[in-house]
């Protein structure tokens, strides 16, 4: 008798909330999808969940960030950060000036979808990529 499959592919991971997170967050990341054949998704899902844990380590005053990438689709991943904050991202509207306020700018541009939700104990932040061009 072998075990059966109970759903998709699915990594989680927490960390503590420091800087180093973000890091540890993309390595993580990047194994999974290469291990599931989608290295074409490495970059934007790296450049993505940087953003997502450091708003989460520099926003808020988490203790641990959480992270987690299933596999939603053929092509198709989902990308959910976090934290205790009950404070929901919004799009920011940086001056040229600014040197930040971009994250979830870039957030928006490189995701399928994107958005947040509160939840029991704080909020999760989630990301749809999808690696067959389509925005």
């Amino acid at each position: 008798m072998t075990a059966a499959s109970v759903g998709p592919p699915r990594y989680q991971e927490r960390y503590a909330a420091k800087l180093e997170a973000a890091q540890h967050a993309r390595r993580d990341i990047a194994l999974a999808l290469e291990s599931w054949g989608l290295p074409h998704l490495v970059e934007v899902a790296e450049q993505i969940v940087t953003e997502l844990v450091a708003n989460a380590v520099e926003h808020t005053d988490a203790a641990t960030v959480g992270i987690s990438i299933t596999r939603s689709g053929e092509e198709a991943v989902r990308i959910v950060v976090t934290d205790t904050s009950r404070t929901r991202p919004t799009l920011g509207e940086p001056s040229s000036d600014d040197e930040n306020g971009r994250g979830l700018l870039l957030v928006d541009a490189l995701a399928h979808d994107w958005g947040s939700e509160l939840v029991h104990g704080g909020k999760r932040v989630w990301v749809e990529l999808r690696g067959d061009g389509e925005k």
